[in-house]
């Protein structure tokens, strides 16, 4: 019976050796070992994470002087001493060089302080850290709330999530959807094969500060304010602006463009969806052109009352379509029809055109709204 109880309390402590410890925001399952440091340092210095394993990585802020790294590795019996971890002043690296051994690593960092990291496969969550953010993983989810200072942040394939910070610079994503929402600052999301939505995104003054410049290969783009224009660019996708001021240059290979409110100038094209446009603000100040069209579908065009217009208008119907097009005015504009079918620019199929002309309030503006198999309506506001 000794004997027995002898071999039982040796089993219990080999299995307890290669028990794992919990990790904040991890699992425990399929790891063998976990293992951490600390460094003092001083606010402002700098972190360099290089996962050439691939890996998750945490880091937060928090209110103490001192860096403290922890790891998980997928391999077995690994020490966190078998990793590259230097300290030179307040900069510290860690660098995981061992192929095939992914690793996980969550780090705490001082509020404020520089992070620059990169991956070959994880995702990414940093959370209340103030500094210049840069890096870059070839595919995994990224995560960023309660930041402030600068980003330039890349994944070549997973999500974009920033939240809730002030921040300036560019996160993108070359095949994932981005989510920007309540953050302040001159910051550029944008990716090449998803949606992209800004919600309550603000420049840090109401009268400085970058457009909104984006671009996607397919997706749509969804911005909820943007002070300082919108440049706005899709192949496959619906484009929708809630405000924007001073300008919207929005264009769209296949899908619909609605711009709700904006006080400046504007450019909307789709190749493929309708097209609505609110004019707003004063109608005396500043530039307030519109060139608006489609190639298969409606234009609605509202404009502030007493806006100067000079009205230039095109609807080019063909003769396989069905439906009756038409212009649809408020203001008075002169309609010419033409009446025989015409084969134009290698087009098989005949056309007939619709032109609508007319000057209100002197012509300063220039509105020229065009469309295909669709109608156009000029609104007063």
């Amino acid at each position: 019976m000794k004997k027995l109880m002898f071999l039982i309390m040796i089993a219990g402590i080999c299995l307890a050796s290669f028990a794992a410890v919990e990790f904040p925001g991890c699992s425990t399952k399929n790891y063998s070992v976990q293992n951490s440091k600390e460094f003092n340092v001083k606010p402002g210095g700098n972190l360099k994470l290089d996962l050439q394993s691939g890996g998750d990585i945490e880091i937060e802020g928090w209110n103490k002087d001192i860096v403290s790294i922890e790891i998980k590795s997928h391999g077995r019996g690994t020490n966190i001493d078998s990793y590259d971890i230097r300290q030179e002043g307040n900069n510290i690296t860690f660098n995981n060089k061992k192929r095939g051994k992914q690793t996980d690593v969550f780090v705490r960092v001082p509020n404020k302080f520089n992070i620059n990291f990169n991956s070959v496969g994880g995702d990414i969550k940093i959370t209340s850290v103030d500094g210049k953010l840069e890096g870059k993983t070839m595919g995994g989810d990224l995560e960023f709330r309660k930041l402030k200072g600068y980003m330039d942040i890349t994944t070549m394939g997973g999500d974009i999530t920033l939240k809730d910070s002030e921040v300036d610079g560019k996160v993108e994503t070359m095949g994932g959807e981005v989510l920007v929402e309540n953050v302040k600052g001159d910051i550029n999301a944008s990716s090449l094969g998803g949606n992209v939505q800004h919600i309550n995104v603000t420049g840090k003054h109401k009268t400085v500060g970058k457009e909104i410049d984006i671009s996607t290969m397919g997706g749509d783009l969804d911005i909820d304010k943007a002070p300082n224009g919108a440049k706005l660019k899709t192949m496959g996708g619906d484009i929708a602006i809630n405000h924007a001021a001073k300008f919207v240059d929005a264009e769209t290979m296949g899908g619909d463009v609605k711009i709700k409110e904006v006080d400046g100038w504007v450019k909307a094209k789709t190749f493929g969806g309708d097209v609505y446009v609110k004019m707003t603000g004063d109608p005396k100040s500043g530039k307030r052109d519109a060139d608006l069209s489609s190639l298969h579908g409606d234009v609605t065009l509202v404009v502030p009352a007493g806006l100067s217009m000079d009205i230039d208008i095109q609807i080019t119907y063909t003769k396989d379509y069905k439906r009756e097009c038409k212009i649809v005015s408020d203001f008075g504009i002169k309609e010419e029809r033409t009446t025989e079918w015409k084969k134009e620019h290698n087009n098989s199929i005949p056309v007939k055109y619709i032109y609508g002309t007319g000057s209100v309030a002197g012509g300063k503006n220039k509105i020229v709204i065009s469309t295909i198999n669709g109608n156009i309506y000029l609104k007063k506001g």
